[in-house]
């Protein structure tokens, strides 16, 4: 599938709250002997082969199989049944390669079941069902009560346990101050635990007051209230909200769909939007500009968020 045609596919299942979620097995569950199904959506996927020959490397951590030869590029294979405590019975026989979060890895898996088309509105948080970090949401696959369902990992959390990042300390020497109107915040939604402890830490260094989000949906009802409160006052909605950052994959109501929303509403137009995504990649920031948000920045790295935040603010000034 060619750049273009991907992007234009993607803009249209943005413009109706929709997207794709390949679903997979990891084994038999611990608990019930289950083979649950997962989910990771399909725009982060790169391919998906048969499991190629592994190299174990010395020293490494036990969720990481091996390293593997995928066309020229060497990539870590991560045993995603033994990170889930699944027992992979008929072997980890399918790779996933994926791209996100400008990094390229292979999830190993038992076995590849289907690609669904979902709206996001059937996509729940998984917050306050489990106490684990590994699911960030659960997938409705069935329109009918009582239907299948599937767990969506946390693909962030996950690299950031099995591969942690080497990265510098988030403070104000990397992120510089971001100057906002006085009174006003950031509103910011993801719903990766992970993600929003690293935008917190991130904004804090920044200096500025921020409102955290887990969903589209959510944000979208702050800055209704928001909307609401600044007509009331006779305040501009820019002095309240002066910025929203969002992630694109999120249950109930994606990025795209918020950002379409924000850019649609003349009392809301004026706040810049910037998308701080794990989908990285060129074709994926065509297709951000595409549905209106003002910037767009790769997952994560402090100090080029904090400039792409005080760009979109500058050039968002009248």
């Amino acid at each position: 599938m060619n750049d273009q045609h991907d992007i234009e596919q993607r803009v249209r299942l943005a413009g109706s709250n929709m997207f794709e979620l390949l679903l997979f097995r990891l084994g038999a569950t611990p608990k019930t002997g289950t083979r649950e199904l997962y989910g990771i959506n399909v725009f982060k996927v790169r391919e998906i082969i048969a499991m190629p020959v592994l190299t174990e490397v010395a020293g490494s951590s036990d969720m990481i199989l091996g390293v593997a030869d995928v066309r020229g590029e060497i990539i870590p294979v991560i045993d995603l049944a033994k990170f889930t405590g699944c027992v992979a019975r008929e072997g980890n026989r399918i790779l996933l390669v994926t791209e996100f979060a400008r990094t390229t890895q292979g999830f190993a898996v038992e076995e590849v079941d289907d690609i669904v088309r979902l709206e996001w509105n059937r996509v729940l948080s998984a917050e306050g069902h489990s106490s684990g970090k590994t699911v960030t949401s659960i997938a409705r696959l069935d329109a009918h009560p009582g239907g299948r369902l599937a767990q969506v990992l946390d693909v962030e959390q996950i690299l950031r346990d099995v591969l942690p990042p080497s990265e510098p300390e988030i403070n104000e020497e990397h992120t510089g101050r971001l100057v906002i109107p006085a009174g006003a915040k950031i509103l910011a939604a993801d719903d990766s635990g992970v993600a929003r402890a690293l935008i917190e830490d991130g904004l804090t260094a920044m200096g500025v007051p921020y409102i955290m989000t887990k969903t589209g949906q959510e944000a979208w009802e702050v800055l209704n209230r928001a909307s609401e409160k600044a007509v009331r006052d006779g305040r501009k909605i820019t002095d309240d909200i002066a910025l929203v950052l969002t992630d694109l994959e999120m249950p109930e109501m994606d990025g795209f769909t918020l950002t379409r929303k924000i850019k649609s509403t003349p009392d809301l137009q004026a706040i810049p939007v910037v998308i701080h995504s794990s989908l990285s990649g060129a074709a994926n920031e065509q297709h951000v500009r595409k549905v209106g948000a003002n910037a767009y920045v790769a997952k994560f790295v402090a100090s080029e968020l904090a400039a792409v935040m005080r760009q979109a603010i500058a050039g968002a000034a009248p």
